[in-house]
């Protein structure tokens, strides 16, 4: 009874909380996988709900800051989406691990081809991004959401300081601060190895054995202790039972 009253509380609360946090979530936004690292690789989810009740999203479309280009942009596929990368030249070229670039990644599209986002869905679409900008806090992306219907949503709005949000702010990627590790994670980088990502899993099932076995000890150690007590308690009652059968 107590487990089910404990569930059912819970689902009340994540209901509430869903509930409250709705507003925060009704237009595209951008969350890492994890941390952004300046100068490190990420990767992030564009995230997009369909605010509409009567039309689907079949497009979204994604503009990558002019001023902070990266050297390198890999979205993942999506299953029912065609995915198109957009480059163009950049006035100063990037060097990147001691060759020149003079090119990066402008806009990416995803186009339904099927019903796309119907209303009361939300999709994810991730993207490897790096190097990130070493020195800014954030990065905005400016995003323009299509409807089946052909209505278009432009979510290009930046936030002021100190100024009320937006009726159609733009996404925004906060920048943590600099982590050696990120400059050289394989696991973050777009490098198609996973000779990094390997070991940390290795370490990570190592921990959770351990902790599993540490538990499993203590569970053994206090069944030991109840089945001695027991023991015990069972010899004392059999001695009395023989001195006063004896008497």
């Amino acid at each position: 009874m107590k487990a089910s009253r404990l569930a059912a509380a819970a689902a009340v609360a994540g209901s509430a909380v869903l509930l409250l946090c709705s507003p925060a979530f009704a237009h595209v936004s951008v969350q890492p996988e994890g941390t952004a690292a300046k100068g490190g690789y990420a990767v992030v989810n564009f995230r997009v709900p369909n605010e509409r009740d009567n039309a689907s999203t079949t497009q979204l479309e994604v503009n990558f800051p002019a001023d902070a280009p990266l050297s390198s942009v890999m979205p993942q596929k999506v299953d029912g989406w065609k995915i198109t990368v957009t480059k163009s030249k950049l006035a100063k070229p990037l060097e990147v691990h001691g060759r020149q670039i003079s090119e990066a990644v402008s806009k990416v599209t995803w186009t339904a081809e099927d019903k796309g986002i119907e209303p009361g869905f939300i999709e994810q679409f991730p993207v490897s991004l790096g190097a990130l900008p070493e020195n800014a806090d954030q990065m905005v992306f400016k995003a323009i959401q299509t409807y089946s219907n052909k209505e278009v949503v432009r979510w290009i709005e930046v936030q002021k300081e100190g100024a009320e949000e937006p009726e159609n702010p733009a996404p925004v990627l906060a920048l943590s601060a600099a982590d050696d590790h990120a400059h050289g994670s394989s696991a973050a980088a777009p490098s198609g190895k996973s000779g990094d990502a390997e070991p940390a899993a290795a370490t990570t099932e190592a921990s959770d054995s351990s902790d599993g076995t540490d538990t499993t000890a203590r569970v053994l150690g206090v069944v030991g202790i109840v089945v001695g007590a027991a023991g015990v308690a069972y010899g004392v009652l059999a001695g009395r039972r023989r001195t006063t059968d004896a008497s």
